[in-house]
């Protein structure tokens, strides 16, 4: 992903109910209990791991049994003392008291999932990283790791578990997205590995996506525990030797046997907060509520469609119908690049609006630029004495409107059904379009040119775009 362009809104749920989800995880329930469990006969190594001898009595707080029960404990102590919920009195002497960051769990919202985000980073870190065994037989005499023994590259597997969270963030809050369905585990590995432009994927590309797979499962069931993921697991009949019989008929169709995530709604807002630290614009649903209709109008610009109504609905129902319209409509004029989508988006909230707001509208039938758009709003509610446009605004019009569209959509099949049903309605369209005074007219032309399948057709809209720049000294 790149952060010089904004990403899609998210729609983040009430920061009372992430915080009380985030209280609920195991990851910062089980830190929680072992930092109130702790005190002065609890001890730590050099490296701030609960000594050995003290794992039994934490996992058997924590409920937990068998082999790896020791292990889940001293990660979740870990976690604890990496959250702030425990810190190190002595480190000579190996004494620990309660951390600042514990009082926090019973504070505000916004607190809790401060210190869920930092408990957070703890196990992305552990996620990236290899199995123990194989970094204890990296090791060598002094207790440094062999990193090229390994194959592994540490900022690498970091990178590419962060470009996977970045994926799956975009399938969720975009526009056409999963957003709470889940998502293939071998369509996210590809999205990483597999270029845009290659049709068939090679044999090579292919082994790497298995192997990447097989890598995300692992991870994805340490994320789990995090509330981070809602994760299906890859099912073990697909990892064993081929030689075996598998135990029950399986379904090769099955897409869920390899494995299915799904960002949890805490997961949404730890990795929207992760992705602002990392210098992305993350917008929030609801976050242009407060402010005036031109940011409404700017912003949502660059909303979909569902996103963009969402945040109007929102902002509308903070104020009276007839001011509301009152502001939008002077905030859509303007000759620059933006205001085709602007009054684009000033009409689809229009829409929204009751007949309270007909004074508004009546206001602005004269206007060059909200005229057209007027008329549209008071026709389609049947108002009375409703002045006919004349053909300079209807083309006027058109010409913006076919601009917002392309602002909003570029060169989609909407659009590009829209131009074919202006060309084959008005036979003289091209003759009289070139001299709409809009500054976009001859851009609009160029991509009716484009688009238009017909070579005849397309050749006359560039000869208009043509017309239309020689006019106004393009």
């Amino acid at each position: 992903m790149s952060d010089s362009s904004p990403l899609p809104p998210a729609r983040l749920h009430p920061e009372a109910e992430l915080a009380r989800a985030a209280l609920s995880t195991p990851l910062l329930s089980r830190a929680a209990r072992l930092a109130r469990w702790a005190g002065p006969d609890t001890r730590v190594d050099a490296g701030g791991t609960l000594v050995e001898e003290q794992l039994p009595a934490a996992a058997a707080l924590l409920g937990l049994t068998g082999d790896d029960a020791a292990a889940y404990a001293s990660e979740a102590w870990r976690v604890a003392v990496d959250a702030g919920l425990v810190e190190i009195v002595d480190e000579e002497a190996g004494t620990v008291r309660a951390g600042e960051n514990l009082a926090l769990l019973t504070g505000s919202p916004r607190e809790v999932l401060a210190v869920w985000l930092t408990a957070l980073e703890t196990v992305l870190a552990d996620a990236a990283v290899p199995d123990l065994d194989d970094l204890a037989d990296a090791m060598d005499e002094g207790g440094r790791v062999d990193f090229s023994s390994l194959d592994w590259d540490p900022q690498a597997d970091a990178d590419f578990l962060d470009g996977v969270l970045g994926n799956l963030y975009l399938l969720t809050v975009g526009e056409d997205g999963a957003g709470e369905s889940p998502v293939p585990l071998p369509a996210l590995a590809a999205s990483m590995l597999v270029p845009d432009d290659m049709g068939e994927p090679t044999n090579d590309v292919l082994e790497q996506v298995s192997d990447a797979m097989m890598r995300l499962d692992d991870q994805f069931r340490a994320l789990e525990p995090a509330g981070l993921v809602a994760y299906q697991p890859v099912d073990e009949a697909l990892m064993a030797d081929a030689d075996e019989e598998p135990a029950a008929p399986v379904d090769d169709t099955d897409v869920s046997r390899y494995g299915m995530v799904r960002l949890t709604p805490l997961g949404v807002y730890g990795l929207r907060a992760r992705l602002l630290e990392a210098g992305f614009e993350a917008p929030v649903v609801g976050e242009l509520a407060d402010k005036g209709a031109d940011a409404l109008l700017d912003g949502t610009a660059r909303f979909g469609q569902s996103a963009a109504r969402a945040e109007t609905e929102l902002w509308l129902a903070r104020r009276e119908p007839l001011a509301a319209a009152r502001e939008l409509l002077a905030a859509a004029r303007g000759a620059d690049a933006g205001g085709p989508l602007r009054r684009l988006r000033c009409q689809q909230a229009l829409s929204l609006v009751g007949a309270e707001a007909e004074p508004a509208l009546r206001e602005v039938l004269d206007d060059p630029e909200l005229g057209g758009l007027a008329r549209v709003w008071l026709s389609e509610r049947g108002a009375a004495g409703v002045p006919a446009p004349s053909q300079e605004l209807v083309f006027w019009l058109t010409v913006d409107t076919l601009a917002a569209q392309l602002a909003a959509e570029g060169n989609s099949e909407e659009l590009r059904a829209l131009v074919e049903g202006l060309a084959a309605q008005h036979s003289g369209f091209f003759a009289a379009a070139w001299r709409v005074d809009h500054p976009a007219t001859a851009e609009v032309l160029d991509a009716m040119g484009r688009l238009h399948p017909d070579k005849k057709v397309a050749k006359e809209a560039r000869k208009a775009a043509f017309k239309a720049r020689s006019q106004h000294g393009g």
